[in-house]
C-alpha cells in the first residue's frame, strides 16, 4: 500500500512536526507571557507580526524567506560568512520556515491561556515570597496547561499539513525536504489518485487524532468554561 518513498515522506513529516512543535513551545511560552504582561509600546506591533502568517499566503512568506536566506539575501550572506550551509532546500530550513508559519497557532492559545489565569493568583504567590520564575513555573504554567496542550496540538497539526512554505523553501528533495503534502502532490501530478487518496487519508487521520487528543487531555472544568 505504501511505497518506500511514501513511508520516507511520512516519517519526515512527523519528524518535522515534532521538532517544530517542541521548538515553538520553547519560544512561544515566553513570547506569549511577554505579550500578556508587558506594557511596552512594541506590544501591538509584535502581536501583529506574530499573527501575520494567519493572513499571509504561505507562498508569499516562503518567497520572501527564500530571498532573505538565499546567497544574495542579508541572512544568506551572514550565514555564508559564518561558514555555515545555506538554509533553503535543507531540513533545517524547513524547521525554521515552519516555525515562522505556525507561530501564531502556538502563541495565540498560550496568550489566551495566560490572560485567563489573571493577576490574582500571581499576586497571591508573590505575597508568599515567590519570585518571577517561581510564579511562572509553579502558578501560571500549571493553570495555563490546557492552553499549552491546545498550542502543541495546533502547532503539530498545522505543520503536518503545510504545503506552500515547504514548496518554496524545501523544494521536493527525497529524504530531505519531501514531506507528505509534497508526496501527495507528486501522486496527483502523475495521475496516481489511489496513492494520493491513501496518503490524504493518513493526513486526515493524523489531524483528527491530534484534535481528539486535545479534547481528551483538557481538564473537564476547562472544557465547560
Amino acid at each position: 500500500m505504501f511505497s518506500a518513498q511514501d513511508l520516507q515522506a511520512l516519517w519526515l513529516t512527523l519528524r518535522l512536526a515534532s521538532v517544530v512543535t517542541l521548538l515553538l513551545l520553547l519560544l512561544g511560552c515566553p513570547l506569549a507571557w511577554w505579550l500578556t504582561h508587558t506594557s511596552s509600546r512594541w506590544r501591538r506591533p509584535v502581536a501583529a507580526l506574530v499573527a501575520l502568517p494567519l493572513v499571509l499566503p504561505p507562498t508569499v512568506l516562503g518567497f520572501y524567506l527564500l530571498m532573505l536566506w538565499g546567497p544574495e539575501g542579508a541572512v544568506g550572506r551572514l550565514i555564508a560568512a559564518a561558514g555555515l550551509s545555506a538554509l533553503p532546500f535543507t531540513f533545517r530550513g524547513l524547521v525554521v520556515a515552519s516555525m515562522l508559519y505556525s507561530l501564531p497557532f502556538v502563541v495565540q492559545p498560550l496568550h489566551n491561556a495566560f490572560e485567563a489565569v489573571g493577576e490574582r493568583p500571581l499576586e497571591l504567590a508573590s505575597s508568599l515570597g515567590a519570585g518571577p520564575w517561581d510564579r511562572f513555573f509553579t502558578v501560571a504554567l500549571p493553570l495555563a496547561w490546557p492552553g499549552v496542550i491546545t498550542a502543541a496540538v495546533l502547532g503539530f497539526a498545522h505543520t503536518v499539513g503545510e504545503f506552500g512554505v515547504v514548496l518554496m523553501i524545501g523544494g521536493n528533495i527525497p529524504g530531505q525536504t519531501r514531506v507528505l503534502s509534497m508526496r501527495i502532490y507528486d501522486h496527483v501530478q502523475a495521475g496516481e489518485y489511489h496513492q494520493a487518496n491513501v496518503l490524504s487519508l493518513c493526513l486526515l487521520v493524523v489531524s483528527f487524532a491530534a484534535l481528539l487528543a486535545m479534547t481528551l487531555l483538557r481538564p473537564r472544568r476547562y472544557a465547560r468554561d
